[in-house]
């Protein structure tokens, strides 16, 4: 009997080579998995599967992992308001963990020796991928094709071709990566640093002009109305506001990062609920949240993205993170105002019963209501003291002239 290999597969370029190549060149019964993380239709998971049997795997399974991605993941996300260099929401990567961890799962449901993925050697997902494999399933063998041969995406299409594969193959000139907190697209384009993707590449186009109000409402920091409709489920929430944003093809960008090898590394992607989401929220948390809240909370929130990134959401400190940006959001309730665009939106402002910007004590730039001038010129005056101190001690070395500029 042929021994047992479990493909991470999603139907793309790389996995549909690693069918061929470890059915052929390592005789290995090959048993593929797609672990949904929200991206797919039934339809979409469908043709996945067929594709899938064509290519002659031993055994399809549809892993889904929407629910667990986003207990454990994307609601952190939004409460740390996490984008990567500012620009880039995790689509990837903090999907692949849990692809990963149900990708085990399956492998020791049917006794698997091998697990395969298609990453290849210059990414992050090959250390996503591996160091949870190794951390969760050291016994099971790893095997990345891609990595291994040093293939271009070109090489992959012959090698398929001269096997009989027929695919569109122009589509497939694009590496998309497809889940419910975004869409990445790799391409010839991002290999380079002074061009960008064409329009055709992105998975969703423009469809609306003009522009129109969303009203996104948040109950301690998760989603609960899209436009005033409730949603027991944030799942779907998440779904209802990406095609709504999706239509004016909103959230695309090019991000620019580091490589948790160490090179510098681009990727297009469009992702119209995460952005739409994380910048509402962010804006409800500046209204509902204390200075010194909004200052550490930034700080944990960027060590979680960047755990996260960097392959270590098994790290425990992880989930003491996650026990912080849960407390945060206690009082993060309310409604936020949106107004979509062509590719762009725009966060009018947010109502709430939690709003800090009360006028009880004064209205800003306008009428103090809680405290008198005098005490303002004794604030200021004890304010000031250490500087004074400094600058009596150390004469001359607060000023500055014309030298230092």
């Amino acid at each position: 009997m042929k021994e047992k290999v479990v493909l991470a597969y999603s139907g793309g370029l790389d996995t549909s080579f690693c069918v061929k190549y470890l059915a052929e060149e390592k005789n290995l019964e090959i048993y593929s998995a797609i672990a949904n993380t929200g991206g797919f239709s039934e339809s979409e998971l469908n043709d996945i599967e067929t594709k899938a049997y064509e290519l002659g795997v031993a055994k399809h399974a549809t892993l889904d992992v929407t629910k667990r991605y986003y207990r454990r993941c994307i609601r952190y996300m939004i409460y740390g308001n996490v984008l990567k260099n500012n620009t880039y929401p995790l689509s990837v990567s903090s999907e692949r963990i849990f692809q990963a961890l149900a990708i085990v799962d399956y492998a020791r449901s049917i006794g698997a020796k091998y697990i395969a993925h298609g990453s290849t050697g210059a990414g992050n997902d090959q250390i996503r991928f591996d160091l949870t494999f190794q951390v969760l399933a050291p016994d099971i063998k790893v095997i990345a094709p891609i990595r291994d041969l040093k293939l271009s995406r070109e090489e992959e299409i012959n090698y398929l071709k001269e096997r009989g594969v027929v695919r569109d193959w122009t589509k497939m000139e694009y590496s998309i990566n497809k889940g419910l907190w975004g869409t990445s697209v790799g391409g010839k384009e991002t290999l380079t640093s002074n061009q960008t993707l064409p329009e055709e590449a992105y998975p969703s186009q423009l469809e609306k002009e003009g522009e129109e109000t969303m009203e996104l409402g948040f109950v301690k920091g998760e989603l609960a109305t899209v436009n005033n409709e409730v949603y027991d489920d944030p799942i779907e929430a998440i779904k209802k506001i990406e095609s709504l944003g999706a239509a004016y093809a909103i959230g695309r960008d090019m991000h620019v990062g580091d490589t948790i090898i160490g090179i510098k590394g681009r990727v297009g992607f469009e992702a119209a609920a995460p952005l739409l989401i994380i910048n509402a929220h962010r804006v409800l948390e500046k209204h509902v949240l204390t200075k010194w809240q909004m200052h550490w909370k930034e700080q944990l929130a960027n060590w979680y993205g960047m755990f996260l990134h960097e392959s270590q959401y098994l790290e425990p400190v992880m989930r003491d993170i996650e026990k912080f940006l849960e407390s945060s959001q206690n009082n993060v309730t309310g409604k936020v105002i949106i107004k979509l665009k062509p590719y762009r939106f725009e966060v009018v402002g947010i109502e709430s019963d939690h709003d800090l910007m009360s006028n009880v004590f004064g209205e800003y730039g306008e009428m103090n209501k809680a405290w008198t001038a005098q005490d303002v010129e004794g604030f200021t005056t004890i304010m000031a003291t250490p500087m004074k101190i400094f600058n009596a001690v150390n004469k001359g070395q607060l000023e500055l002239n014309d030298s230092d500029d």
